[in-house]
C-alpha cells in the first residue's frame, strides 16, 4: 500500500481515537462511497498486514498501527457497508489491543466526514485540481432563498440537503442559524466550498444520491432539499426522478426542491405526489430570471 502525502491533524479523528494531533491517521478508504463497497479494506484483509498496536472502537472498527510505508494508524470500518468482513479478522489483532474506545455513531459519522473533507481540501487522492478560484457568490440569490426559507424553517431541524455544489445556496440555511448536512456528487465542486470555507468540514460529503439509503435509514431527517437541482429534461428525467425519490426517502416531515422552470417542477410535483407527497408548485420567479425560479414544496402531516 502506498500513503501519497501528509496527513494534518484531524481533531475529530484523533480525539474520537484518543490519540493526539501529531499522531497520523488514514481511513483504508479514500470515499463514503468505498466505505460502503470496501474495495480497500476487502484487499488489506486478504493480503494482511504487519501491526505492532491496535485500538478497538467498540461495534465500529478498528485503528492498527503501522510502521512501514510510514508510521501511521489506519482505520479501517465496516460500519456502513452491508459486508460485515471485519469481525473474522478481528481475532489477529486481539492480542495487540492497547485500548478500547466507546463512540456512538453521531461522532463517527462526523469524524469521518472531516477526514473526507480534508482529503479533498489538501488534493490528497487528485493528481491536479481542475477548480481555481472561489466560487460564484451571488448575495442577492442568498437573500432571496433566505426569504423563501425563512417562514418554513423551525429553529433546530436536521436538514439534509442535496446536490449542493460548492455551498453558495447553503449560505441561506447557514444565516437561518441552521446547520445542514450538505452532499454533492461533484468532489470538485464541494472541494472548491470547503478551500473557500464556505462548508464546514464536518458536515458536507462527496455520495452519488441514490446511494443515500444505504448510509442512512428512512425518515432521517426533518427536512430534505436541494437548491437548482436538474438542469432536468425528457432525457436525464428518470435519472433525476430516481435521486429526488431517493432523497425524499430520508424525510420525516418536508422536502423541498427549487429549479429553474415551470415544466422541472411540475416534473417533480408529479413523481413526488404519485410516492405520496402532498405539495405544491411555488412561483418564485424575479426579475434576473436565473436561480431559484420555480420550487416544489411538500410536507407530510402522516
Amino acid at each position: 500500500m502506498i500513503f501519497r502525502g501528509k496527513r494534518m491533524g484531524l481533531v475529530l479523528l484523533n480525539r474520537l481515537l484518543d490519540l493526539g494531533e501529531e499522531e497520523s491517521i488514514f481511513l483504508a478508504e479514500e470515499s463514503w462511497q468505498d466505505l460502503l463497497e470496501l474495495p480497500v479494506t476487502s484487499e488489506i484483509l486478504q493480503e494482511g498486514l504487519d501491526t505492532d498496536a491496535c485500538i478497538e472502537v467498540k461495534d465500529l472498527g478498528f485503528a492498527l498501527h503501522l510502521s512501514e510505508p510510514a508510521e501511521l494508524w489506519l482505520l479501517l470500518t465496516d460500519k456502513y457497508s452491508t459486508q460485515k468482513i471485519l469481525p473474522e479478522h478481528a481475532g489477529k489483532w486481539r492480542s495487540k489491543i492497547t485500548k478500547t474506545v466507546q463512540a456512538n455513531e453521531a461522532d463517527f459519522f462526523p469524524a469521518l466526514t472531516e477526514y473526507f473533507s480534508h482529503s479533498l481540501a489538501t488534493e490528497l487522492f487528485c493528481e491536479s485540481c481542475s477548480l481555481n478560484g472561489a466560487p460564484l457568490y451571488v448575495e442577492e440569490r442568498i437573500e432571496r432563498l433566505m426569504q423563501l426559507l425563512q417562514p418554513m424553517l423551525t429553529k433546530d431541524e436536521s436538514i439534509l440537503e442535496i446536490c449542493c455544489g460548492s455551498g453558495t445556496a447553503t449560505q441561506a440555511l447557514v444565516r437561518l442559524g441552521q446547520h445542514p448536512l450538505s452532499m454533492d456528487s461533484d468532489r470538485c465542486d464541494l472541494c472548491q466550498g470547503l478551500k473557500s470555507e464556505l462548508m464546514e468540514p464536518q458536515r458536507c460529503f462527496v455520495l452519488d444520491a441514490r446511494l443515500l439509503p444505504r448510509l442512512f435509514p428512512a425518515r432521517s431527517f426533518h427536512t430534505v432539499l436541494g437548491f437548482m437541482v436538474g438542469l432536468i429534461d425528457d432525457f436525464n428525467w428518470p435519472l433525476w426522478r430516481d435521486i429526488l425519490l431517493k432523497a425524499t426517502s430520508l424525510a420525516k416531515k418536508r422536502v423541498l426542491f427549487t429549479v429553474y422552470t415551470q415544466k422541472e417542477a411540475e416534473l417533480i410535483a408529479k413523481a413526488l405526489g404519485e410516492a405520496g407527497w402532498k405539495g405544491r408548485i411555488i412561483d418564485n420567479r424575479d426579475s434576473k430570471g436565473i436561480y431559484d425560479q420555480w420550487a416544489y414544496l411538500a410536507e407530510n402531516d402522516g
